[in-house]
């Protein structure tokens, strides 16, 4: 009986090739806006606006050439320290202090009271206040109010570098740039259907699929994500194949070593 070694050797190099090439990714599937150059993007137009909703956070100041008359309605934050026995002291000059929007849409404004802000974009809700703070003014006076975003988070999740939850400091803020603050997808990351998990002023949730091999992503309104959106990147075949194996691999090519050391032995062996 003859063993040929160099057959055995053969057919587990064509294994290994067989093995590597099958969790090899499509270059195809990879890169984004394949369609770039083909597609009409005039539906992207316009400036996003962020809508306030329920859990927001915001900023809000009211200036009048009377300081006295806007320190009445801006809210100051201060600083304390222990100065002793149960006495405390303030210092600095002091910081807005933050509305949080109740889960009715409505904040609770200095002297005036309840605003409802739910659904407003902070240059409405800007006018609105103005004209609710207006009354309490001389008819000469027209108050600046200025409304800000405090933050609001986003979460990315899946294959992507680096998934977390991030802070989101500016009201247009795209799913580009969320991919972008987790480091983007990684090779296994399916392009093509990206989740999207949305949830509405009412606390409902709606799940919303994007291609972002598409170039037509860019008109979609999902491009732009709003408060408490999640970003779910799915694994592609690839990865879920070598999640697969990945427990078995390290056992697999240990096999394989013992196998190919056993034939050399025997066929040395037997030569003699």
């Amino acid at each position: 009986m003859k063993f040929n070694i160099k057959s055995c050797l053969s057919i587990m190099a064509v294994s290994c090739a067989a093995f590597v090439l099958s969790s090899c990714v499509s270059y195809k599937k990879v890169p984004y806006f394949q369609n770039a150059d083909q597609t009409n993007l005039s539906a992207s137009r316009g400036i996003h606006d962020a809508r306030i909703m329920p859990k927001d956070v915001l900023s809000i100041s009211v200036t009048t050439p009377d300081r006295e008359i806007s320190s009445q309605f801006n809210q100051l934050v201060y600083n304390t320290m222990q100065a002793g026995g149960s006495r405390s002291i303030s210092s600095g000059s002091g910081s807005m202090m933050p509305y949080t929007v109740g889960t009715d849409g409505n904040i609770n404004f200095p002297i005036i009271g309840k605003i409802s802000v739910q659904g407003l974009t902070r240059r409405e809700c800007e006018d609105k206040i103005a004209g609710l703070v207006k009354p309490y003014l001389s008819s000469d006076i027209n108050p600046v109010v200025v409304v800000e975003f405090q933050s609001y988070t986003v979460t990315v999740l899946g294959e992507v570098s680096r998934p977390g939850a991030f802070n989101v400091n500016s009201e247009k803020y795209s799913i580009l740039q969320a991919l972008g603050a987790a480091g983007d997808m990684t090779i296994y990351g399916m392009r093509d259907n990206v989740l999207l998990i949305r949830e509405d002023a009412k606390g409902e949730k709606t799940t919303h699929r994007l291609d972002l091999n598409d170039a037509n992503v860019i008109n979609s309104p999902y491009f732009y994500l709003q408060q408490n959106d999640v970003v779910y990147v799915q694994p592609n075949k690839a990865k879920a194949k070598n999640s697969d194996i990945g427990s078995s691999t390290s056992l697999w090519f240990s096999a394989t070593s013992i196998l190919i050391s056993l034939t050399s032995l025997m066929y040395n062996i037997l030569k003699k």
